[in-house]
C-alpha cells in the first residue's frame, strides 16, 4: 500500500543501499542507511564492521519507525508527501526535514511535526494540491544539498535520489 511506513521504508532502503564505509562520508560505516553512531545509540551494540554488515531490513525497521517516521508524523501526512519528508529525514535528520516542510508551507519552524504544522500542511495541500507541495519540498531539498560543503563529492548522487523519490511520491499522490 502506498503511503504506509512499510512502503516508504522499502523505497528508502533501496535508496540507501547496503554496507559502505567511505572515508569522505562523515557518517562513517553505514548499512541500510544506518550509521554506526545511530546503531550504537539505538541498540547499544558497538558498531564494528561485522555488526554493521549484519544489519537487515527487519533489524533496522523499528529504528526507522521510531527515529524517523514517527518524528516526522508520517502516519498523518499524505502518502507521497510522507515519502519525500521521510526520505529526507533519513538523509538529513528528522528535525531538518520537518523544518524544511514548515518553511515550505509557512508554519513556524521548530522542527517538530505537531498539530499546528500538520494543520498548516493540510491547508497548503488544499490550496495548491499535493503534487505541487511535493515538488516544492523536493526543490527546497535540492537547494539544501547545494549549500553543503560536501556537495561536490556527494551532490550528484543526492540530486539523483531526490529525483527518483520525487517521481515515486508523485505516483502516490495520484
Amino acid at each position: 500500500m502506498t503511503g504506509s511506513f512499510t512502503a516508504a521504508l522499502q523505497i528508502v532502503l533501496k535508496e540507501e543501499g547496503g554496507f559502505v564505509h567511505d572515508a569522505r562520508d562523515p557518517g562513517g560505516a553505514t548499512n541500510l542507511g544506518v550509521t554506526g553512531r545511530t546503531w550504537h545509540s539505538w541498540s547499544g551494540q558497538v558498531p564494528t564492521d561485522e555488526v554493521m554488515r549484519a544489519l537487515t531490513p527487519a533489524k533496522v525497521s523499528p529504528l526507522y519507525k521510531a527515529l524517523y517516521w514517527d518524528r516526522i508524523g508520517g502516519d498523518r501526512l499524505s502518502g507521497g508527501l510522507a515519502l519525500v519528508v521521510f526520505d529526507f529525514a533519513v538523509n538529513g535528520g528528522p528535525a531538518n526535514a520537518v523544518s524544511m516542510l514548515q518553511g515550505v508551507v509557512g508554519a513556524p519552524r521548530d522542527g517538530r511535526a505537531g498539530p499546528s504544522t500538520l494543520r498548516t500542511t493540510q491547508t497548503f495541500v488544499t490550496a495548491i494540491g499535493l503534487a505541487k507541495l511535493i515538488n516544492r519540498f523536493c526543490d527546497a531539498r535540492r537547494d539544501y544539498y547545494a549549500s553543503l560543503q560536501t556537495f561536490p563529492v556527494f551532490g550528484r548522487g543526492w540530486l539523483a535520489r531526490v529525483e527518483r523519490v520525487q517521481k515515486e511520491a508523485l505516483t502516490w499522490a495520484g
